[in-house]
């Protein structure tokens, strides 16, 4: 692990003195956590500083600000992962059944490839502001907003069940992937306004869990509901059903959110969120973060591998209906079962590498490796796609899942060591903008390939460049900010504990002189 902090470049002496203040305070931050909650007198123990009240201190000599965690935070982080998996479902349901829709709507194979990247296209210019919109608004004016625009779209796609209607169904489909913007950059903001610092990890992975098993569903009931029947008004049946279902449920979620979703709780639930709480929104400038996060160099290297990495997956998830059916004919719900399995597989291998990086802290040496494996799961699931033998797919693909989707959280968790103390939502903004930047890249060159040439050499394509993205993995710099600042909380922790038994000790020496003095 690499404890030397990375020195800016270019004329940045300012930015090296705001970069070291910025890291001074979030390290009192995270030495306010370790102390005790002033609303938990059983917590105190005898080595920690009273004020003539009984209230404690933090090491610096600031009293505790009162903190509280509420049961209300797991519904609230519940409905959140529940209005996320209803959107996510909405990205692949077109694709994991492209030549039923292109039958339907008679149009060609690539327009439906567009009902997919939409949701790639909106997030790129839009993300700034949605980001800079839940600085200033917070989570529920986000919340509703974002429920909104997708039970809209669900809606707009119910009265689309004619073949002469694509535009209304693309519509439809534009408003939920606009939804997207204002769902994506939540489950951090969540995790740290609602929970205690042990369970923001918890928190959080929920959040995502919810977005992936969206997709998850979405590669397998669509296949299963609309069946690849020849006649227009059965079809247009089935359509139909599964429309209305999608807007029932996206309907009850904009309801609870309405009644449930809550802006933030009364009390903080960390000593870190009541200081944040204190901080004048005048005091930050997301202009600044932006440009001093684009200054970063191993950052922007990890802008880029990430991306690749994520685009690929994304291109594969959108043509894989085109993939299978060239090589497997009439398996759609097949389709979608591979792509189910890619897609848990990923979320158990999410799962390992989460583990793996709390217990060992190697954050380049994991990501690097698991870059590695996405690689060779690529190269032996487009060398094995052709054989005949849909059990092996099956196998190779959850195999490519298990190391390319198990790398999301890796370049997330990343990209907050290589970034601390900037806003985790900012860096992770800039990240999923690269990402949907090559998906539509890879999803287009990809499909005119496979067109022209077939599935493999569209596969062998996609290797290439993750064979470069490892390549610049490589020359990241394992700069771990977060690690180094969280040393310096606990050995700051360690002397403000010092002082506090010092002064105590001190205290209640002169308490006795004054008991023991005689009187006169």
């Amino acid at each position: 692990m690499s404890e030397e902090q990375a020195v800016p470049f270019g004329d940045a002496a300012l930015d090296a003195d705001q970069s070291k203040t910025d890291l001074e305070n979030h390290v009192k931050l995270e030495a306010g956590d370790a102390a005790p909650r002033a609303d938990n007198p059983s917590q105190l123990d005898g080595g920690e500083a009273l004020q003539p009240g009984g209230e404690a201190l933090q090491p610096g000599g600031e009293a505790l600000q009162p903190t509280r965690l509420y049961k209300r935070r797991w519904m609230i982080v519940l409905l959140f992962s529940s209005y996320s998996l209803c959107n996510s479902f909405q990205w692949i349901q077109y694709g994991i059944i492209n030549n039923i829709f292109m039958k339907f709507y008679n149009v060609d194979a690539f327009t439906i490839d567009w009902m997919s990247m939409i949701y790639m296209l909106t997030y790129i210019p839009f993300i700034f502001p949605v980001t800079w919109l839940l600085d200033k608004k917070g989570l529920r004016v986000i919340a509703l907003v974002a429920t909104a625009l997708n039970c809209a779209g669900t809606w707009i796609k119910v009265a689309s069940v004619k073949p002469n209607l694509f535009a209304v169904t693309f519509l439809g489909q534009l408003s939920c992937s606009f939804a997207q913007v204002f769902i994506l950059g939540m489950p951090s903001r969540i995790a740290s306004v609602w929970f205690g610092s042990e369970e923001v990890s918890t928190a959080c992975s929920i959040g995502v869990f919810g977005n992936q098993l969206g997709i998850a569903i979405g590669f397998l009931v669509p296949p299963i509901l609309v069946p690849n029947v020849d006649d227009m008004d059965e079809l247009a049946h089935h359509i139909s059903i599964m429309f209305y279902i999608t807007a029932g449920v996206a309907t009850l979620l904009f309801i609870l959110v309405v009644c449930v979703f809550q802006e933030r709780p009364k009390l903080p639930p960390t000593q870190a969120q009541a200081t944040a709480r204190s901080i004048p929104p005048e005091h930050y400038s997301y202009t600044a973060s932006i440009l001093r996060l684009l200054r970063n160099r191993p950052f922007n290297l990890l802008i880029v591998t990430y991306g690749l990495n994520v685009g690929c997956f994304y291109a594969v998830g959108t043509l894989l209906n085109r993939m299978i059916i060239e090589h497997y004919a009439g398996e759609e719900v097949n389709a979608g079962r591979i792509g189910l399995t890619i897609v848990i597989a990923g979320m158990v291998g999410s799962l390992i590498c989460g583990i793996w990086l709390d217990k060992t802290k190697t954050y380049k040496q994991t990501t690097l490796a698991v870059y590695f494996m996405s690689l060779v799961g690529m190269i032996v699931y487009a060398a094995t796609l052709n054989l005949g033998h849909l059990w092996v797919v099956f196998i190779t693909a959850g195999a490519l899942g298990f190391f390319m989707t198990g790398y999301l959280p890796l370049g997330f968790e990343f990209a907050v060591e290589l970034t601390y103390p900037e806003s985790e939502g900012t860096s992770s903004g800039l990240l999923n903008c690269s990402a949907q930047v090559f998906g539509i890249i890879f999803t287009i060159c990809q499909g005119k390939i496979m067109d022209s040439f077939g599935t493999l050499v569209g596969n062998i394509f996609l290797c290439v460049f993750l064979l470069i993205g490892a390549i610049m993995t490589g020359f990241i710099k394992s700069d771990l900010r977060r690690q180094k600042a969280n040393l310096m909380a606990k050995a700051a922790q360690i002397v403000g504990k010092r002082t506090c038994n010092a002064a105590l000790r001190r205290r209640r020496g002169r308490c006795r002189d004054k008991t023991t003095e005689p009187r006169r």
